[in-house]
């Protein structure tokens, strides 16, 4: 695959999860998916999360911001993620921190986060506080100078490249 042109990524373009889940998983696989590079639409693994998550709370309604899919918002204005890993991870919780910023810049009074993990019967509580929006912030700006940079961050090493779907592209032939 070749890199598309050089992607320019303005203050005001919207964000969603996705972005802020490639970014904290691999920068580089952020870059490649601004460029056009989805090689997630056949992954089994990403299926398998979309099952997990579409069966776990089928009573539960998901919150469209165009940019991003909240997996829904409870009563309290708190924000629940559902994912379908067996360990808790920052990089989720970064991804919460991120729809609560999303929901506080449309005027709602967002009061925290919850991520939920199924497969293990856990949940994780996400703090919403003017520390929890710095970090989201400096998040949002850290994806928006990988989204912009002309050339590809360095890929990681091949360990922590295990079952991600861009492993083709980064260590391939």
């Amino acid at each position: 695959m070749t890199p598309g042109p050089h992607h320019r990524a303005e203050d005001n373009e919207p964000l969603g999860g996705v972005h802020i889940k490639y970014l904290c998983h691999c920068p580089r696989q952020l870059w490649l998916y601004m460029r056009g590079y989805r090689p997630e639409a056949r992954s089994d693994r990403v299926a398998f999360g979309e099952v997990v998550a579409d069966d776990s709370f089928t009573r539960r309604r998901e919150v469209d911001l165009d940019e991003a899919r909240i997996d829904w918002v409870s009563a309290g204005a708190v924000v629940h993620e559902t994912k379908s890993s067996r360990a808790p991870s920052a990089d989720h919780a970064a991804q919460v921190r991120h729809y609560c910023l999303l929901l506080e810049r449309r005027g709602i009074a967002v009061r925290a986060g919850v991520v939920h993990y199924p497969l293990i019967r856990r949940t994780t509580d996400v703090a919403w506080d003017d520390d929890a929006r710095a970090e989201a912030e400096a998040t949002e700006a850290e994806a928006r100078t990988v989204i912009a940079a002309a050339t590809p961050p360095e890929r990681l090493t091949r360990g922590r490249c295990r079952g991600c779907s861009y492993l083709d592209y980064c260590w391939g032939d």
